[in-house]
């Protein structure tokens, strides 16, 4: 696998996308303590790097950066005409092109003595992005020292140093090549926004919105679980979490736009965080998913009785189907049944070894949208919205605890709200590396 490594050794990035926005001074910081504040809080909460996003900071910023010790990699500011997903480049007129190619050569002479730049990045998902291989090339030629991240989301061409997708919440990985890295440039955003401390009081989002600290913060380390899967396999090398602070309408900061508060519980943060840098835990299947190959679940699309999750409930007049079940092109899914209609209810019965232990179960799940999963009658797991992959969830322990020697049975609704559709689920078990 191509990793990214540090001094030669593999080092897993983890990071924070950072836009530098301050509500009184807007790209201006108020003090150099601000500055050194935001670097020094990325660092407690377990990061160990910085995207500055689409701005140049003033230079008292790389060199806290530098003495405090963070990878930071750098984004140039964007311009121009803006892409849609899918397009692949912009042609830019001359005048245009000539004064953004003497920006990025003016912003990499400027910063290129800090040594806390890792990385440099030409062009963001679909901001003014034109004649990508020929500029990801002349940065690598112009400044050899530093990795080039050619186009970070949406729009890759096979130069540089890395392969950079968004997922949003996620996460997710590309896979990895022979001369590239893995790299999640964006994913997570989720939202909390606290009273006294936003932009504006309505109409602020995040890409997952969250009532509480607490909720956010196990929404959080959720999230981080599910990078451990695939910085083993495919081999992710970095990721970079949605953001440093809120921005304005934005309230997916794990800080205040104000900095007054760190949203999310500071000691939870930096151990999840901090368990990226060791080995990755296995992940052992227990109850297969239909990734590799589909089991056969009972399905009606008809509401049924409310004691449909329930042992003992007559299911012989439900349809046979191998998983997963729903519409083809959802992303991530892996479709052997077609599933079209607003609501599927799923049952499934499995055979649980003696003394088993439940240590360490997850349910392997990819759902789009709502789902609510029950085993024996209690229920699992209940999640909103969709993923766009396979993705690692905590099973409650009253299901846990619901698990007997023998005759099992999982049950699954899902709920349908737009775009595309699919459900899948299975169990597995992680374990903690040694």
């Amino acid at each position: 696998v191509t990793r990214i490594l540090l001094n030669n050794k593999p080092l897993f990035i983890c990071g924070l996308l950072d836009q530098g926005f301050w509500p009184d001074g807007l790209y201006t910081a108020p003090t150099d303590e601000a500055l050194r504040y935001d670097i020094e809080v990325t660092k407690q909460l377990g990061f160990n790097a910085a995207r500055k996003h689409v701005k140049v900071e003033p230079d008292r910023w790389y060199y806290w950066a530098d003495k405090l010790g963070l990878l930071v990699l750098q984004d140039m500011p964007s311009g121009d005409r803006f892409l849609k997903r899918g397009q692949r480049e912009s042609v830019r007129g001359k005048e245009s092109a000539e004064q953004f190619e003497y920006e990025l050569r003016n912003v990499i002479d400027a910063l290129r003595n800090h040594p806390s730049i890792v990385m440099w990045v030409p062009f963001n998902e679909g901001w003014g992005q034109y004649d990508t291989v020929r500029i990801a090339e002349w940065v690598r030629a112009y400044d050899p020292t530093r990795l080039v991240d050619c186009a970070s989301g949406w729009t890759d061409f096979p130069v540089g140093h890395v392969h950079d997708i968004h997922s949003y919440p996620g996460p997710a990985s590309p896979e990895p090549e022979a001369k590239r890295a893995a790299m999640l440039g964006e994913f997570g955003g989720l939202g909390l926004p606290l009273k006294g401390h936003t932009w504006q009081d309505k109409k602020n989002w995040g890409y997952r919105s969250y009532d509480s600290r607490e909720a956010l913060t196990d929404a959080y380390v959720s999230l981080i679980a599910n990078l451990h899967p695939l910085i083993g396999s495919p081999g992710l090398s970095a990721a970079i979490y949605t953001q440093t602070t809120d921005v304005e309408i934005e309230v997916n900061g794990l800080m205040t736009y104000d900095r007054a508060v760190i949203k999310m519980d500071p000691k939870r943060v930096a151990a999840a965080n901090q368990s990226l840098y060791g080995p990755a835990p296995t992940v052992e299947s227990i109850v297969p998913t239909a990734q590799k190959n589909g089991r056969e679940w009972r399905y009606t699309i008809a509401k049924p009785a409310e004691t449909w999750a329930r042992r003992g409930f007559d299911d012989s007049s439900w349809k046979l189907g191998k998983a997963g079940f729903g519409t083809k092109g959802t992303p991530g899914a892996m479709v052997r049944t077609e599933w079209a209609t607003p609501d599927i209810w799923l049952r499934r019965e499995i055979e649980w070894p003696d003394k088993a232990a439940t240590d360490g179960l997850h349910l392997r799940m990819h759902h789009d949208e709502d789902a609510t999963v029950y085993i024996n009658g209690v229920q699992a797991v209940a999640v909103s919205g969709y993923t766009t992959g396979y993705l690692l969830f905590p099973i409650a322990r009253e299901a846990m605890a619901a698990l007997k020697p023998g005759r099992n049975l999982i049950a699954v609704h899902c709920k349908q709200t737009g775009g595309g559709q699919y459900i899948d689920v299975g169990i597995v078990r992680v374990r903690p590396a040694p």
